[in-house]
């Protein structure tokens, strides 16, 4: 994850205080020295939508073998214990869940930052206020385009309206929500509009996916967008950053899946303003880029253990069966083992980059999804020979 708004600003928020501390930088098994990863729970596969480009391909119906409410409270147990900084409470669509507000509760009460990641349509007046009194940290809502096109990318008619009144709700009871926005060809025009309506409805944060190719996802490699246009992109999430900040306006921006968003701000950067380009560099190295298998980890609805919500074909053990914290130290497994100090296995350009301190490779579901090697080059990265320094 990539705080835009960090790198450009300086501003500070909740999230970078994980992201951008020297105690990070070395860390094994977590966010920093003595602390667990996040943790992405997606405690069902059930979801009320039909998203083309979901990771977990799930669907209207109940799937067998997901965790209980007492093994969910044993595993939130085992996170405490491992002093896991943050739960991310997602799906499938996890408001179907009866026990979603007793299970975030209860992480709450064990120390645990509570979030959850929601298509936003459940969400009634009763359930935002609900989200505040239990102390929810952070709601993320997805939407991904305008109107129609965001209800064709979900699957289902009336779903933008529903998202948008669901945030509408969190916003009148003073629940912290955002969005969520998965880039590819059938929506990335929609940026400038989907800046707009973050600046007429005061949401406060938003998150641009760049697209893994897992699950439903693995269908849409020919419907991501090109190296060029996503340069694009990055140059309207640019200015629309400084824009708001020009006018007095505070959002949180940041992009997600994509560590070379991170190289590309420091070379616009470094056209303009030289000294605040060093301080994004240093920032940069101090992050690692991604940090799957170390800072980040998913739990399925199952209890399956991965090193992210988008690499489910490699498990690492099951948390019915092993504490979470012995699971994810365990590098006996040469994926997870090898995330952990992946340099030296990565091949092609990414094996050669000078800038890999940035980025670590960036990431492996895609180059796994397009090449079959999980260490080989992500095709996701849009940068020069001459940004990365490789001429």
């Amino acid at each position: 994850m990539i705080s835009v708004t960090k790198l450009l600003l300086n501003n500070e928020y909740y999230g970078d205080k994980l992201r951008y501390v020297k105690e990070a930088k070395g860390a094994q098994h977590g966010t920093t020295h003595g602390m667990g990863p996040v943790v992405v729970w997606n405690c069902t596969r059930t979801c009320n939508l039909n998203c083309i480009h979901c990771y977990s391909s799930s669907e209207n119906k109940k799937y067998p073998d997901e965790l209980t409410t007492a093994e969910g409270k044993k595993f939130i147990d085992d996170l405490a214990e491992f002093n896991v900084p943050v739960i991310l409470f997602s799906g499938g669509e996890p408001l179907v869940r009866d026990d979603l507000l007793e299970l975030a509760a209860y992480a709450k009460d064990k120390g645990i930052r509570s979030t959850i990641s929601t298509n936003g349509t459940l969400i009634t007046p009763q359930m935002a206020q609900s989200f505040k009194e239990i102390g929810i940290s952070y709601v993320g809502i997805s939407l991904d385009g305008i109107g129609e096109n965001n209800d064709r990318f979900r699957g289902q008619k009336g779903a933008f309206a529903k998202a948008l009144r669901g945030i509408r709700n969190c916003l009148s009871v003073g629940q912290k929500v955002g969005l969520r926005f998965t880039i590819n060809k059938h929506n990335f025009k929609d940026l400038d509009d989907i800046f707009k309506l973050v600046e007429e409805e005061n949401i406060p944060r938003i998150c641009f996916y760049h697209l893994v190719y897992s699950g439903r996802g693995n269908e849409m490699i020919n419907e991501d967008i090109t190296h060029e246009e996503t340069r694009q992109v990055m140059d309207k999430i640019i200015h629309w950053t400084n824009d708001f900040h020009n006018k007095g306006i505070e959002k949180e921006i940041l992009t997600v899946d994509n560590h070379c968003d991170g190289i590309y701000i420091y070379e616009q950067l470094k056209k303009i303003d030289r000294g605040q380009a060093e301080r994004v560099a240093e920032l940069l190295k101090t992050n690692g880029g991604n940090r799957s298998g170390i800072a980040i980890g998913q739990v399925d609805w199952a209890g399956n253990v991965h090193c992210d919500q988008f690499t489910q074909n490699h498990t690492f053990g099951n948390v019915k069966e092993r504490k979470f914290a012995d699971i994810w130290t365990d590098v006996s497994h040469p994926i997870l083992g090898g995330l952990k100090n992946r340099k030296s296995l990565l091949k092609g350009r990414c094996g050669i980059c000078p800038k890999v301190d940035m980025c670590n490779g960036n990431f492996r579901a895609r180059a796994e999804a397009v090449t079959g090697d999980f260490w080989e080059t992500d095709p996701a990265c849009y940068l020069t020979d001459q940004e990365l320094g490789l001429e």
